[in-house]
């Protein structure tokens, strides 16, 4: 009898080592698994309405999965676009490339065929790759496993999205497969769905991207009341109405122009581009000071509600990960293609060099590696963002990205060979916005307005006289005074014309195959 219950107890033992030793096979996974990726990617959702980085907007935005993941990974304070506008900036990402090499300039150029891309080299890993929601490259995309994106911007309610079975190039809205309900939701939909249905034997390359919050700024009906009988704070450039208040060389995109397209919208719904929330917006009987602030405040307004969306959805993405025992394995990034002005300069739009355009809002999770709570301030490019990804998944860099993984970066260590500045070129010429390019450092910033189209895809053919433009960020970070005449500083303005001839030369951005700039660039460096 008391043999049989040691071997009784033995047994029992040994059963509860092995349940043991199963349990924590599965909930930890193997040392060497791969990470999945999810880089959720919006449009135009700018750093100013995201709370996390301070400003007006920070006690109005509603951010809560925002604040969730930067507490919960690192936020990017420095991380720029290399070309401030919709398409090229997202060619940028998938290729690691500035737009001269991977050859999106504007807003109507596909990548080439054939040209490499993250997708098809996680493809090659034996990831299983993905994109969902917006696309703006016009051609169909190459690399991924599995797309549903929108025909070019594609529209709010009720969205249509394309695949490989009823593909047709360009910005056709009338085919492929339509959805109801708010874009935002519907995309989000669609990758828990798609997720839920994938290939479990294989890490994920999920590519999630919002049309919001693009002009028109539009927004799911739970979120009409919001900020409903408020006013909110206004930027201190809002009443700059031209040139002459702060010595820039250009007059921009001014917020009447944006009232302009509201009354469009109102006269002729059925012949504009786009519709527009909450019209009409009457602003007659007002002088200018009155109407730039009330076309502030729908701007500002919308643009939020439209952003709350995106952080709604946001966190089902994060609560899908975290009921599937995905998150501890998964990096997620949260960034948007660019920046955007919300009234800053008298402004909407972007495509500058300045801050408010330039700046990229970017947080990433990855709790296996990633200290929560982190605050970079390294200069990180959209370049650098696909050699990243690569990084964590054990992808040595492919020879066609430009950039850099700034992994060692999120782990504390800035390599000291690290950069220091950083080049823009913006190509899409108009005389109110011309053509130009810059460099920026942590201090200063030097940009050359060369006002040439170039030929390029729906460039103006009118040229503007080249000026330049100089601002010393620490003492004027709001760009409120182009001190470009100013004596005091002409020792750094040449250092910063050599610095731009350098990155010029170190990204093959030089203007051989334009005759018209050669004289151009002689007379200004």
């Amino acid at each position: 009898m008391i043999q049989f219950n040691r071997v009784q107890n033995l047994s029992m033992l040994l059963l509860l080592v092995a349940m043991a030793w199963s349990c924590k096979t599965k909930e930890e996974p193997k040392t060497d698994e791969k990470p999945n990726i999810l880089f959720i990617l919006s449009d135009d959702h700018t750093s100013q309405a995201w709370g996390i980085y301070g400003g007006i907007l920070e006690d109005y935005v509603q951010n809560n999965n925002i604040e969730r993941l930067a507490k919960e990974g690192a936020v990017l304070n420095n991380a720029f676009c290399t070309n401030s506008i919709c398409s090229p900036s997202r060619a940028t990402i998938l290729t690691g490339q500035y737009s001269n090499l991977n050859q999106v300039y504007t807003l109507r150029e596909p990548l080439p065929v054939g040209h490499p891309n993250v997708a098809k080299t996680f493809g090659e890993a034996g990831y299983q790759t993905a994109v969902i929601g917006k696309w703006h490259l016009y051609r169909q995309p190459e690399g991924f496993d599995h797309f549903e994106v929108l025909p070019g911007q594609g529209v709010y309610v009720n969205p249509i999205l394309k695949t490989k079975e009823n593909w047709v190039d360009g910005s056709d809205g009338t085919q492929g497969k339509q959805y109801e309900g708010f874009s935002t939701d519907v995309i989000t939909d669609l990758t828990i769905e798609h997720l839920k249905n994938r290939d479990t034997e294989k890490p994920f390359l999920m590519f999630t991207h919002f049309k919001a919050t693009h002009e028109p700024f539009d927004y799911p009906e739970r979120f009409a009341d919001l900020y409903v009988d408020q006013e909110i704070p206004e930027p201190e450039s809002l009443l700059d109405f031209g040139p002459e208040t702060t010595g820039r060389t250009f007059n921009g995109q001014i917020l009447e122009r944006l009232a302009d397209r509201w009354q469009a919208a109102t006269e002729r719904p059925e012949e504009f581009w786009t519709y527009y929330p909450g019209l009409p917006y009457p602003l007659d009987g007002l002088d200018s000071v009155q109407k730039r602030k009330k076309i502030y405040q729908k701007l500002v307004k919308d643009f939020m509600r439209s952003g709350a969306a995106i952080d709604d959805n946001i966190g089902r993405l994060l609560d899908f990960l975290e009921e599937e025992g995905l998150a501890d394995n998964t990096v997620v990034v949260y960034t948007a293609d660019q920046g955007y002005f919300l009234g800053e300069h008298g402004f909407f739009d972007k495509r500058l060099i300045y801050e408010e355009s330039l700046r990229m809002p970017f947080v990433i999770r990855y709790p296996k590696e990633i200290k929560g709570g982190q605050r970079i301030d390294d200069i990180i490019l959209n370049i650098d963002f696909p050699a990243l990804l690569a990084d964590y998944a054990g992808i040595e860099k492919p020879s066609y990205m430009q950039g850099r993984s700034f992994r060692e970066i999120l782990n504390g260590n800035t390599p000291a060979d690290w950069r220091k500045q950083m080049y823009y070129r913006y190509w899409l010429h108009e005389p109110k916005r011309p053509a130009h390019f810059g460099v920026r450092n942590h201090q200063y910033k030097l940009a050359f307005f060369y006002g040439q189209g170039l030929g390029m895809s729906g460039a103006s053919s009118e040229p503007t006289e080249p000026q330049w433009e100089f601002y010393d960020l620490e003492n004027d970070p709001k760009e409120l005074h182009n001190a470009y005449g100013d004596p005091k500083y002409a020792d750094i303005i040449s250092e910063m014309k050599k610095a731009i001839v350098e990155e010029r030369q170190k990204y093959g951005d030089t203007d051989e195959n334009f005759p018209e700039m050669q004289s151009i660039l002689e007379e200004a460096f």
